[in-house]
């Protein structure tokens, strides 16, 4: 029994007081109740919502060691939605079970290690997957993709990363697409992005198939009548050439169109900001023409975190920085003390090219980092510390490492850097706010907290949403565009999957690094202030920010929901 909250249903209606009893997984009654629950919870001062869902993860392996989905379910998400991109764990071959984790391991920054020890193998194809997932205790709800490399190398091996399908292949990757959505898979994914690679610097199996592969698997889901489509898009969209963009964009629409398929992608601000529009303007010409397509937003600039304790932007490409960090965290300190060491860092660092993550090397630019103090409001940039200090950007990157015992995290940001831009797609209709990719880049990206950052910055900050808009954009927007039909509002008779919390309170806090993969890996992880309760399937799973214990949630299959909502 939740009790003396002000129930904001996720529908976008205004809210009101009432009393929310639940019964088993079901929300029972709503209103003034009077009988005793069980379990009661007094939601004075609070608001009492649906579960946030979240539609693009990637926990397809970390589901196997961490059922709760952390820091996820520290952040209200109730379900997640994974295997997007094109990159899953299944079908996979006993006898080849490596090439899957060679698509994983660097186009998501999932350390291969941990998913060979910490994932138990007990399935070769999806629907194996699926049974395996469903047998597990789990504390959020999962729903899982089939993803196109996986479904590439279970049928042709190392050819998948070298070859086009042949006609006897691409009917074996339709036989197991089909199997897979008629087992429950959410749908289909693939990456068209030049930046996936494999470790060995490769194309991802996915990025080697024609479009008319592509096409032909998106046909089959139409002629399933059933899943969502998910693709990371060609790096084509960053061309300066808009004829070379509307080819790219056309062949989008016409398969949309074509097939009727549900069709999403991530969809952000950077570079030209024409770019962004004419994918806005993509939704609304496919809708027109009769398709169905969605974009994936974020409510925070594109960014990657580093820290003294993770990633430095010149631990690869400078050989004194090189040398500095191979030594224990203790025997930098002392070294960084040093007036000759810190002399010949910051000196290398002056003028120098990096790289974070792998990517290309480039000139520093200070005033793309930011000091991250705190996950809602602004942070200044280092270039402006350094300033302040009257030292070099480097220098001041080494005091503030050296000042909070390692612990600052500094972010590099690539993208949604105008605010009034990512409002824009914020507040495009055809858009779902919910580009988190909670799973991976774990050692250099903390974006689970998407949810509680909306209500904290957008919702009370900034008001550029109401409660109940804010509310309604992670909760009912995403589970009507990934047909969860029975979650995503406060009613009676739907899934009791709730939050109860602060709305003047809500916020993400600092990310932290842990060493918790298995094998003792290294990744980020986040909490967050002001929920008092997440409850998924009627049981109370986080109360104050500490698991109960208890392990309610369920794999979503989605021939299911599509049966009984």
């Amino acid at each position: 029994m939740i009790r003396n909250g002000t129930v904001v249903d996720g529908s976008g209606l205004a809210s009101y007081r009432a009393d929310v009893g639940v019964a088993g997984r079901h929300i029972a009654s709503i209103g003034r109740i009077r009988d005793k629950g069980e379990t009661e919870i007094d939601a004075e001062g609070q608001v009492v919502t649906p579960g946030f869902i979240d539609g693009h993860t990637h926990m397809d392996a970390q589901v196997f060691w961490d059922p709760l989905g952390t820091p996820s379910c520290w952040q209200g998400v109730t379900t997640a939605i994974m295997g997007n991109c094109g990159f899953t764990l299944a079908p996979a071959r006993a006898d080849a079970r490596e090439l899957v984790l060679r698509n994983l391991e660097r186009a998501e920054d999932i350390p291969a290690e941990a998913m060979a020890e910490g994932v138990e193998w007990s399935w070769e194809r999806f629907s194996g997957y699926l049974d395996a997932l469903d047998r597990r205790p789990l504390g959020i709800n999962f729903g899982a993709y089939i993803g196109h490399s996986a479904l590439r190398t279970w049928v042709m091996g190392e050819r998948a990363f070298e070859e086009e399908a042949t006609d006897d292949d691409l009917s074996q990757m339709e036989l197991e697409l089909r199997d897979a959505l008629r087992a429950g898979a959410m749908g289909f994914t693939t990456s068209r992005s030049n930046n996936h690679m494999t470790a060995d610097n490769r194309p991802v199996a996915s990025r080697i198939a024609s479009w008319d592969e592509v096409v032909h698997l998106v046909m089959a889901m139409s002629d399933e009548g059933r899943g969502v489509f998910e693709l990371s898009n060609e790096s084509v969209l960053s061309s300066p050439d808009p004829a070379a963009r509307d080819e790219y964009t056309g062949r989008l629409r016409a398969l949309a169109v074509a097939s009727g398929v549900p069709m999403t992608f991530g969809l952000t601000s950077f570079g030209d900001p024409n770019r962004y529009r004419e994918l806005l303007a993509l939704l609304d010409t496919t809708a027109a023409d009769g398709g169905r397509m969605f974009g994936q937003s974020t409510g925070r600039e594109s960014s990657a975190l580093f820290s003294f304790k993770t990633h430095l932007p010149f631990d690869r490409l400078l050989p004194e920085w090189k040398e500095l960090r191979r030594r224990p965290l203790e025997e930098q300190d002392r070294l960084l003390r040093t007036p000759a060491v810190r002399a010949r860092l910051i000196d290398a660092a002056a003028n120098a090219t990096y790289s974070l993550g792998g990517g290309p090397a480039r000139p520093p630019d200070y005033d793309a980092i930011r000091v991250l103090r705190d996950m809602v409001l602004p942070n200044e940039t280092l270039a402006e510390v350094a300033a302040a200090r009257g030292v070099h950007p480097a220098e001041a990157m080494i005091d503030l490492g050296l000042e909070t015992n390692f612990d600052q995290f500094f972010m590099q940001i690539s993208g949604n850097a105008n605010p009034a831009e990512v409002q824009q797609i914020l507040e495009h209709p055809r858009t779902v706010m919910t580009f988190s990719d909670s799973g991976a880049h774990v050692s250099q990206l903390i974006n689970s907290s998407l949810q509680t950052h909306l209500l904290a910055l957008w919702v009370r900050e900034r008001q550029v949403f109401t409660i109940e808009e804010g509310v309604r954009m992670i909760t009912n927007t995403p589970a009507t565009a990934w047909g969860l039909g029975d979650r995503g509002l406060v009613r009676e008779g739907l899934v009791a999957d709730l939050n109860v919390f602060d709305p003047a309170a809500i916020a993400p806090e600092l990310p932290t690094v842990v060493h918790d993969l298995p094998g003792g890996g290294m990744r980020l992880t986040q909490r967050s202030s002001g929920i008092l309760a997440t409850i998924v399937g009627g049981e109370v799973v986080v109360r104050e920010g500490e698991h109960t214990g208890r392990l309610p949630g369920q794999l979503l299959r989605r021939n299911r929901l599509a049966a009984t909502g």
